[in-house]
């Protein structure tokens, strides 16, 4: 008992350790299984080449396959039924003397009996015309009065009744005269062949026997065999010629597609001198002689274009210093006129005014025009360091408040950040901030204009949002182009060149960030500006939403409304009889306008009139399903 325990612990081991071998084996073997299964499909995917070859053998395989079936299946009945007719006509035949023989026989003892069975069986056994032939002779079992019985069985080769089918002798027990047969395999020596067994029933002394007579297939199955061979050689010979012609064929075929496939990406990537080589006077040659004809006229227009645009740019840089010495004399003499104008008429003094306005604006528009002329030469350099997002803003924001005062509109920062450190040009920043807030002002008709800041791992978000007249997605989408504007007659009251979005969004490629767009007629505007944290850094989403949560799909959730902490540019915050600038706690604002930390209202009342709590507050992704960075909102990374 101890030893069979023993070695029954002795064996689970063993089954435990193969067990764990096989699954490391499987474990080390899938991983490059399903690298090569994701190269094949990778392949598949990108070859043409590759998918119609492929494709090619496997149809041919498929139809090599189902033909061979089929002729194999025809060839084996074919020999099998030839095979069976011979059988049965040569039973009949040797049956019937066996009767004979067995009616005439006159022997009484039992070894002369013996003999007589045993000879005329041995004269039926043999080879016959085609095909081999043995024998198993047995008596029928419970026969009613049988006479002197001395012959019970006898087989031909060690065989025994054993190897007939029982459905066979069944049915011979049954019948009368009748001859049946039935496919079996029988052994000889080491292997078992196949063959026929043809059944019938024959009496001697009065005693029914049954007689089989057994036919060996064995050489039908070489011949068929080899007649398969034959054909899954000839059929796999055929595959590869099939295989062979049809990735020759493809190859004449794909190659010029590939090749223009190459010099078309080349094209795309600048090489306008890239051809194709035509051979021939094909289809595909005049495809490439049509391609090169194609390539050499966009190289030419291309070419023009590239020219056309270097002599403009070249132009408004030109122009753009030409124009500053005389109008700094211009400037100097209309700013002599307006300080002078108290003492001229009155209709003077409006044209002084109105000289010293125009001139203004005029270098305005001097200064974006050079900068412009900056970017398009490429001059334009990044002066980064690491710096505080929120003291930009501040500075930007104060400088605001005359603007902000003018058009009765309050300036609302919510954030939940006191400090975000970005890797920028601080100067550019500003100028960007400072264009859309003025222009959120300006076209804000006095509402609110809310500012919210917000930070990932990645980028910092600065999103600016108006509650004024509005715009369309097409004219978000063509906002940041150059001296565009949705309305051609709308006031210019502040600004007015028609490029600050333009070098807004220049000054953000260099930062290699976004400057996108989204407005509603009627509902007003927001623009998001997001930038890398550090310098050089990839955007992968932005922190902020651009389409405001109240216009999403899916509404607002939780994390997409920021918690109100600041409150900015009053509209009433210079109105002498209002007292001190304060927040809704009462708490006088800091510098910049900015409510110092310790008097920050948790609850303060956003700009729509909902109260929110900072506790309520939870911070996340802000954007939402089905509001993702749309192209047609605005500039993208490379606005």
């Amino acid at each position: 008992m101890s030893r069979a325990r023993i070695w029954t612990r002795r064996g689970l081991i063993l089954v435990l350790r193969v067990s764990r071998l096989v699954s490391i084996g499987i474990r080390q073997i899938r991983p490059g299984l399903r690298f090569l299964w994701r190269s094949l499909l990778k392949r598949w995917r990108r070859s043409l080449e590759f998918r119609t070859v492929l494709t090619t053998l496997l149809l041919a395989v498929t139809s090599f396959a189902i033909v061979g079936a089929y002729l194999s299946n025809q060839i084996a009945n074919n020999l099998f039924q030839e095979r069976l007719a011979q059988a049965e006509s040569e039973s009949r035949y040797n049956v019937k003397q066996v009767q004979d023989t067995f009616d005439g026989a006159q022997v009484t003892d039992q070894s002369s009996v013996i003999t007589l069975v045993y000879d005329t069986l041995t004269a039926v056994e043999g080879r016959g015309s085609v095909i081999q032939r043995r024998y198993v002779f047995e008596a029928v079992p419970e026969q009613t009065k049988p006479r002197n019985r001395w012959v019970e069985s006898r087989a031909s080769d060690q065989l025994t009744v054993r190897v007939i089918p029982p459905e066979l002798r069944k049915a011979v027990q049954e019948g009368g005269k009748q001859q049946f047969w039935a496919s079996m395999e029988f052994p000889v020596g080491n292997e078992d062949r196949p063959g026929i067994a043809v059944g019938n029933k024959v009496t001697f002394n009065g005693t029914m026997y049954e007689l089989y007579l057994i036919y060996d297939l064995n050489t039908a199955q070489k011949t068929l065999d080899e007649i398969q061979n034959v054909l899954l050689a000839g059929g796999a010979a055929l595959v590869l010629m099939i295989g062979a012609v049809a990735w020759y064929v493809t190859r004449n075929v794909v190659s010029p597609v590939s090749h223009a496939a190459v010099v078309s990406e080349k094209l795309a990537a600048g090489q306008l001198q890239e051809r194709m080589v035509v051979k021939g006077e094909d289809e595909v040659a005049r495809l490439g002689a049509s391609f090169n004809h194609m390539a050499a006229s966009l190289q030419e227009q291309i070419t023009q274009l590239a020219t056309l645009s270097q002599m403009q740019q070249r132009f408004v840089s030109d122009v753009s210093h030409e124009l500053r010495t005389p109008l700094t004399t211009v400037r100097m003499a209309a700013e002599v006129l307006y300080d002078a104008r108290e003492d001229f008429d009155p209709m003077n003094k409006r044209s002084a005014e109105l000289l010293y306005n125009q001139v203004e604006r005029f270098q305005s528009l001097l200064s974006d025009l050079l900068e412009i002329s900056r970017f398009d030469a490429g001059a334009a350099v990044l002066d980064a360091e690491p710096q505080d997002i929120f003291q930009v803003l501040g500075q930007v924001i104060e400088g605001a408040a005359p603007v902000a005062e003018e058009y009765g509109s309050e300036v609302l920062l919510h954030a939940r950040e006191k400090s975000i450190i970005v890797e920028m040009d601080s100067r550019r920043i500003d100028r960007i901030l400072r264009n859309l807030v003025l222009n959120a002002l300006e076209h804000g008709e006095g509402r609110p204009v809310h500012i919210s800041v917000a930070a990932n791992q990645d980028a910092v978000a600065i999103a600016v949002r108006d509650h004024g007249i509005g715009m369309t997605p097409t004219e978000a989408a063509r906002v940041f182009d150059r001296f565009w504007r949705a309305d051609p007659a709308r006031a210019r009251t502040t600004g007015g060149s028609g490029l600050g979005l333009s070098i807004a969004a220049e000054d953000t490629k260099l930062h290699n960030g976004w400057l996108q767009a989204w407005g509603r007629k009627g509902v007003g505007s927001n623009f998001r500006l997001t930038l890398p944290l550090r310098q050089g850094g990839t955007i992968l989403k932005s922190p902020l939403q651009l389409e405001p949560a109240e216009f999403a799909v899916s509404g607002i959730e939780p994390g997409a409304v920021l918690e109100r902490q600041v409150l900015l540019l009053s509209a009433a915050a210079d109105d002498p009889t209002a007292g001190p600038a304060s927040d809704e706690l009462g708490a006088p604002l800091g510098d910049a306008g900015v409510v110092p930390a310790e008097h920050q209202n948790p609850g303060a009342v956003d700009g729509a009139g909902h109260g929110t709590r900072a506790d309520d507050v939870e911070a996340g992704n802000h954007d939402v399903p089905g509001a993702e960075d749309r192209p047609e909102q605005g500039k993208g990374p490379t606005s």
